[in-house]
């Protein structure tokens, strides 16, 4: 019964790749083929080129032109394989593409549904709100970082001249102060301005200074 009505085939379907395979091996079997044909046109031309007009050299001409008709077919059934092969090629690579292509959309579709369920879970007022308050808390910070710098300024309406005034006025009062002091301790050493020790004969109530003593 299978073999008059036949039978459902459980081999896998030929592919575009196997077809381009199996005429690419084709045409190397031409090339191959050519290829002997020319070397063997090439010994008869050598033949020819050698002999004199007769039917000698006309039967090597024969034989010539037979190989050479040869070379033609073969030459012919390369060419048409190799574009069959090349539209085959085409039409591949065409599949390729549309593959890609879907691919490439149903990657798209499920991006737009995920991107969909993210921004619908996202609340643009709140967005908002939250930036509004970083504003005016930024503008705060900036308000205290002036008033801070303020504090600390120089005033603009001092000039070089009155402080060079005030550098010369400080330094007159210092040199002031080191002159009275050296006045003070050059008017009686420190050693004569204390009383005297108790060890000496009458006490301390007899005790007088050193400068009335020496006076």
């Amino acid at each position: 019964m299978n073999r008059l009505f036949g039978s459902k085939s459980t081999a896998p379907k030929p592919s575009l790749d196997d077809a381009i395979s199996r005429i690419d091996s084709r045409v190397s079997t031409l090339d191959v083929q050519i290829s002997k044909l020319n070397a063997e046109l090439a010994t008869y031309q050598s033949k020819m080129a050698k002999m004199r007009d007769g039917p000698a050299k006309n039967s090597v001409k024969t034989k010539a032109l037979s190989i050479l008709k040869r070379r033609k077919q073969y030459e012919q059934q390369r060419d048409q394989m190799m574009n069959q092969s090349w539209n085959m090629e085409q039409a591949n690579m065409m599949t390729d593409n549309l593959k890609n292509v879907m691919t490439t959309v149903d990657a798209l579709k499920t991006t737009n549904q995920t991107l969909k369920k993210q921004y619908g879970k996202i609340n643009i007022d709140k967005i908002e709100q939250l930036q509004d308050e970083m504003a005016d808390l930024l503008e705060i910070g900036n308000d205290i970082n002036a008033s801070l710098a303020r504090a600390y300024d120089v005033p603009d309406d001092v000039d070089e001249a009155e402080l060079d005034a005030e550098l010369e006025a400080l330094g007159a009062e210092a040199e002031m102060g080191w002159g009275e002091s050296n006045m003070e301790s050059d008017a009686l050493p420190s050693f004569m301005q204390e009383e005297v020790p108790s060890f000496i004969d009458g006490g301390k109530e007899d005790a007088r200074p050193l400068k009335e003593a020496a006076a």
